[in-house]
């Protein structure tokens, strides 16, 4: 098993290695999803790879943010510059990063990153089929659906097991940009959701405890996770200390001490809600002023975990004494050094042997070797001195760091992205509508959406809509329901549906597997024109890009596919797991939309869906109605808590281009998005 440490600066990486990780991932200063941290210049990259090499220690980098258009020639640079450090990872969520490190830079592992929101079988066999060596996996999780989906797929899976624990699934959260224009997606999430949010009297609503599922490592290893990944590049490295440490003692199946590393840093304790499937309201909890005093006192005994170096790599020695001289080999992780120097003379009492040699060649305190065995042949019964075997130790050991720490470039291999020269489209774009429910929809859009189970209710609206109608696959689907899906969209099949929508790539896998026409939903987080290309490549026949785009990028995109952009709805903000209303007596007597009140007294709706995940919508509507708007193929129109009547009233100011009636926002369209 392999303990995989945050590393947000230089002291944070010399606190991973000194305590123990196998594994370090760390971010180079551009494209990588934690902007904040101290992060690794080209140089600082180059020389921690080494260092992290020369202890036996891999590194993984992220690349981890969607990329523009406008950020390719950037992108290309920073790819350059992982590849000829040397690391041995990437860490990726947009698909076009994928493709370029696949490509270019074949020795190099691409890694899934766990914004790709992977949570079930299906999403895991979408990046194996792209590539890709490891998915990170969602931290929503529970050991037993880790266990189903490594038993359908053969992709390395790697899980959170301590940390901070993000509200909603990773990659599908937008509340930072909404609220603030800083995306989490671009590696700027500002956290409100650790902020005041009121929900049926209870306060901070959006704002989990940090996970530690420390104890459950050997359930986690027995399902399938080959590397156990701690959360925190942007704490102190008294805290990497303490998490690696602690790790270290419990992969290896001895007790520590959870009490020093809740006092660390802790969001009123610990919670393994996911891991074991036990959610709700005691999963909550925020940072109190008695969580920041218990840090003070344990971080001077912290730091003296890694104030030095710890003997973590074993090293074998073998030594020759001759009459003429006398050699030293030493080898270590499959690399191999050796120094020379004057022959042994006779011995005034006894000959150098294994016990006299292991006194001087031991002594390899400062450095991160340790002497693991030793061969002695000394057949003329010679005796070295000790200050000469210091000699060849000194020599030898140097020589064997720096064989270990020498970088080993990956070499490119050719590629180019392809040059998408292809038409504009001529106008606005079609309408395009989605339904949250079946008695909501009308007929006159292009193309209606509408979600499996509102088809399946109503199967009558097929022969009505024609091909006008797609099913709309669950934007989250955990494994513990991912088997109703192939049932039911086998029935629409036989029903005449030939088109799935799909939020995330889980829904391309499965759509494209059973012979469906896939369109990509904003969730997909199409950024640039790449993304959509690679999409295409994978089987997408059209995509909706994301709304964090901006309506400059979207005058200006190329792709492959038709291609459009939301012009009305609430946005989603979030997408969870565990229902920040859920009341203490359970769910019966919710009527499914309860609201989030921020400090501000802006509503945001929580949309329920069939107590499996909840939606968190924006508290007012996307409407682009009287505004600029970029030529497209379709402009998709997002109704979720409106009546019938209110959903015909919009989709007529749309298509007449008239302004909202009530509140509305223009989104992140017209907002320069950090």
């Amino acid at each position: 098993m392999e303990i995989l440490a945050p590393a947000g600066g230089q002291q944070q990486l010399l606190a991973a290695v000194r305590c123990g990780a196998d594994a370090v991932y760390l971010g180079a200063r551009g494209f990588n999803a934690r902007q904040s941290a101290e992060n690794f210049g080209t140089q600082e990259l180059r020389d921690s790879v080494a260092y992290c090499h020369s202890h036996g220690v891999k590194v993984h980098v992220t690349v981890n943010t969607l990329v523009t258009d406008a950020e390719l020639c950037d992108l290309e640079k920073t790819a350059e510059e992982v590849a000829f450090s040397g690391a041995d990872a990437v860490i990726v969520q947009d698909p076009a990063v994928m493709r370029l490190f696949l490509s270019r830079y074949p020795t190099l592992e691409v890694h899934a990153s766990t914004q790709c929101a992977v949570h079930n079988t299906e999403g895991a066999r979408f990046f194996e089929d792209m590539g890709v060596k490891r998915v990170v996996l969602a931290r929503e999780l529970s050991i037993d659906e880790i266990a189903k989906i490594r038993s359908c797929v053969s992709v390395e899976l790697e899980a959170f097991i301590h940390g901070a624990l993000c509200m909603c699934l990773s990659g599908a959260c937008y509340l930072s940009s909404l609220i603030g224009g800083r995306s989490g997606n671009r590696g700027r999430c500002a956290q409100p959701c650790r902020m005041d949010f009121e929900v049926r009297g209870r306060h901070y609503g959006l704002s989990l405890k940090d996970m530690s599922h420390l104890r459950h490592l050997p359930e986690l290893t027995k399902a399938g996770v080959c590397s156990f990944k701690i959360e925190g590049r942007m704490k102190r490295p008294e805290y990497v200390a303490a998490a690696v440490t602690a790790a270290r003692l419990a992969a290896d199946g001895k007790p520590y001490d959870e009490e020093a590393l809740r006092a660390v840093f802790s969001r009123s304790g610990f919670t393994d809600g996911y891991a074991t499937g036990k959610r709700g309201p005691a999963m909550f909890g925020r940072r109190e002023k008695e969580d920041v005093q218990a840090a003070a006192s344990v971080l001077r005994d912290l730091e003296r975990l890694y104030d030095r170096e710890k003997p973590t790599v074993p090293a074998d020695m073998g030594l020759t004494v001759g009459s003429d001289k006398s050699a030293l080999t030493v080898s270590a992780l499959g690399h191999r050094a050796g120094s020379t120097g004057d022959g042994g003379i006779v011995p005034q009492s006894r000959p150098t042997d294994e016990e006299l040699a292991r006194r001087s060649l031991g002594k390899l305190g400062g450095t991160q070797f340790y002497l693991n065995s030793l061969t002695v042949e000394n057949p003329e019964g010679l005796m070295l001195p000790p200050s000469a075997m210091n000699s060849l130790r000194r020599e030898a050991m140097e020589k064997l760091a720096a064989a270990l720490g020498d970088p080993a470039p990956h070499v490119p291999e050719p590629f180019a992205f392809p040059d998408y020269a292809f038409r504009q489209p001529e106008g606005l774009g079609a309408l395009w509508c989605r339904f949250e429910k079946a008695e909501q929809v009308f007929p006159g859009p292009e193309r209606i959406i509408l979600p499996v189970s509102e088809i399946l209710s109503r199967p009558e609206l097929i022969e009505k809509l024609g091909k006008a109608l797609t099913a709309e696959l669950p934007p989250v689907l955990f494994p513990e329901n991912e088997a109703e899906a192939p049932r039911d969209l086998e029935k629409l099949r036989e029903l005449g549906v030939r088109s799935v929508w799909a939020e995330n790539a889980y829904g391309l896998s499965l759509g494209r597997r059973l012979g469906f026409e896939v369109y990509g939903g904003a969730g997909l987080n199409v950024l640039g024109s790449q993304a959509a290309a690679e999409y295409a490549r994978q089987g997408l026949v059209a995509v909706c890009c994301s709304f964090e785009c901006s309506m400059a990028a979207l005058r200006s995109f190329r792709s492959p596919i038709p291609f459009g952009y939301a012009v009305y709805g609430y946005l989603p903000a979030m997408r969870v797991r565990n229902c920040p209303a859920f009341p203490s007596g359970g769910c019966r007597g919710c009527y499914g939309r309860p609201h989030l009140t921020d400090k501000t007294g802006a509503n945001f709706t929580i949309l329920c869906h069939k107590r499996r995940f909840q939606t968190v919508l924006n508290s007012v509507p996307l409407h682009l109605g009287g505004k600029s708007q970029a030529k497209s193929d379709f402009r998709l129109l997002s109704f979720t808590v409106e009546a019938p009547e209110e959903c015909r009233r919009i989709y007529g100011e749309i298509l007449s281009d008239e302004a909202a009636k009530g509140p509305r926002t223009g989104g992140l369209y017209y907002r320069v998005l950090q």
